[in-house]
């Protein structure tokens, strides 16, 4: 038996009759979760294409089978009454109305957790470590919804970034010139990297930049600082090797920040993978006045990297004396987009540098889509 119970008439009799009405309630809500649990595996995989958050979700799928598993479970197959039950066939007007699979996901993980805390306090009845189980699994349940949906929301901002710029300058004004050429050039996203600037003067320069970007529908990233990123509303942060924590800066977001990470070679790139970061940063490709003292890495390390990343779910962006000579290359390489620096910025006409990188972006993507 899966339950039995015998009190005294004044204490809490259950009857037969409500232990098989427990079954019941196990039964439907072990498969409701089974499968919600699918629908957010199926998300991360096919959605997001992360091997990681697809693990997570099917680890929890399979420690619930676990706890269910050592319960009585020919008892709870036998109470199992499909047709004699009352809730089936009833529906809320718009209950199953979804507009796109981010809906679809949703009501996934709220299904899932409203599940687990139905089978917690059922469970409990009797089986209070089995119960205690899953309350830790509705737990790692809600972690695991947050870390889709910033996940998500985040990929999908990236996912449309072509060519990426970097502004290093520490002049205002050049630092806004730069910034309205590059987007009338069609950049898709913008980095202000401007480390020798006072706070007040960085946090006033880094208003105007965003102001600018959000203004003309361009993403916009700032190096490093955090604290800038989220007191500017800007789009993204990015951050080297030495730089604060991926963890710790996510702490640190009011919304979902697009969040880069400089790598050099494969090992940093695994570690950034454990990061979770919406991109990782692959290079210096070339030789780069830009960083000198880094050694380039050449069009192997985009290659090993993007085929590391495939699994990953996190994008990519080849950086590095790149121009629109050795763009196609790199391309061929496996880059999902190109970052660069002095090539539109110390141009004489920024915009039309933009416009040239950004042409040939778009040209060898559509030879590839169509191929």
């Amino acid at each position: 038996m899966l339950f039995a119970y015998s009190k005294d008439a004044s204490g809490h009799i259950i009857t037969g009759v409500m232990e098989r009405a427990v079954c019941r309630i196990i039964d439907a809500n072990f498969n409701r979760a089974r499968e919600a649990m699918r629908v957010v595996e199926e998300f991360c995989r096919f959605a997001l294409n992360s091997a990681t958050l697809a693990a997570r979700a099917k680890q929890l799928r399979h420690e619930l089978s676990g706890v269910i598993g050592k319960l009585d479970t020919a008892q709870l197959i036998t109470s199992r009454d499909t047709l004699g039950d009352v809730g089936v066939g009833q529906v809320v007007d718009k209950q199953m109305a979804r507009a796109d699979l981010r809906d679809s996901l949703s009501a996934g993980c709220k299904r899932l957790t409203e599940a687990l805390r139905s089978l917690a306090e059922v469970i409990r009845i009797e089986n209070q470590p089995s119960a205690e189980v899953i309350e830790k699994l509705r737990y790692d349940a809600y972690t695991l919804e947050k870390d889709i949906v910033l996940f998500a929301d985040t990929v999908e901002k990236y996912r449309r970034v072509g060519l990426y710029v970097v502004i290093t300058s520490e002049l205002p004004a050049e630092v806004i010139s730069l910034t309205h050429k590059c987007a009338a050039g069609g950049a898709d996203c913008i980095q202000l990297r401007a480390k020798a600037i006072a706070d007040d003067k960085l946090l006033a320069l880094a208003e105007a930049f965003v102001g600018i970007c959000k203004d003309t529908g361009v993403l916009s990233v700032i190096n490093d600082r955090v604290d800038i990123a989220v007191a500017t509303g800007a789009d993204g942060l990015h951050v080297g090797q030495n730089d604060l924590p991926i963890e710790r800066a996510r702490k640190l977001q009011k919304t979902p920040l697009v969040i880069g990470k400089s790598t050099h070679s494969v090992r940093q790139l695994r570690a950034a993978c454990d990061e979770r970061p919406t991109y990782a940063a692959l290079g210096p490709v070339f030789a780069t006045g830009t960083k000198p003292d880094v050694p380039p890495v050449g069009l192997d390390y985009v290659r090993q990297a993007t085929d590391m990343l495939t699994d990953e779910g996190i994008g990519n962006v080849a950086i590095g004396g790149i121009t629109a000579e050795n763009v196609e290359q790199v391309l061929c390489a496996g880059a999902a987009s190109i970052a660069v620096c002095a090539a539109v910025t110390k141009a004489e006409d920024p915009t039309a540098a933009c416009r040239t990188l950004k042409e040939r972006i778009e040209a060898f993507k559509m030879r590839q889509s169509v191929s």
